[in-house]
């Protein structure tokens, strides 16, 4: 993608955002963010097809690198040079959603949430399967995945709904501790 068309795409994505901290998600129409980002219909139709793949898009971006497993010095935080256990791996996404909150905070605060969380929990999925794939349960594997997910997932919800001040230090070890007999 070149630089024009990685700037359209921005501006269509903070277009976006825009609306929905005002807006719900399905309230917002797709006159609406061309208009704000300053782009022809055509333009946003080459880039999405409706603005559904268009915050699954942003989602997508926002989890790719959240969850990638090449982790580099960043300005925020750096896990480049750690093990990659459980708490560090917690940590590492926590501070990704505390640094692009704004991209993402409007999708918890209306009805787009759910399709938010939704991305989320499909990422989520995936990292917390690594960490559990040699541990034995005496309940389906299945309902153990889920009960940490969802946990996780609502602990993020409250951390940046209501409680931004602590680190994610803090959240992650709230999390560690409060699941401790799940997850360890």
């Amino acid at each position: 993608m070149d630089r024009r068309q990685q700037k359209t795409r921005e501006a269509i994505f903070n277009a976006f955002i825009e609306l929905l901290e005002s807006k719900n998600f399905r309230n917002i129409t797709v006159q609406e963010i061309i208009d704000r980002a300053n782009v022809g219909r055509s333009t946003f139709y080459a880039h999405f097809e409706t603005k559904d793949d268009l915050l699954k898009e942003m989602c997508t971006e926002i989890f790719h690198h959240v969850f990638s497993d090449a982790l580099e010095k960043e300005i925020s935080h750096d896990f480049s040079n750690t093990g990659h256990d459980l708490e560090e791996e917690i940590t590492h996404i926590l501070y990704h959603l505390r640094d692009s909150r704004k991209k993402w905070k409007g999708f918890l605060s209306c009805d787009s949430g759910e399709i938010f969380m939704g991305y989320f929990k499909s990422y989520l999925k995936e990292m917390f399967l690594f960490f559990m794939k040699d541990i034995y349960f005496e309940v389906p594997q299945e309902y153990v995945l889920s009960m940490i997910i969802n946990s996780f997932a609502e602990t993020v919800r409250w951390w940046v709904t209501e409680h931004s001040e602590y680190t994610p230090e803090q959240i992650a070890s709230f999390f560690i501790t409060t699941n401790a007999l799940i997850i360890i």
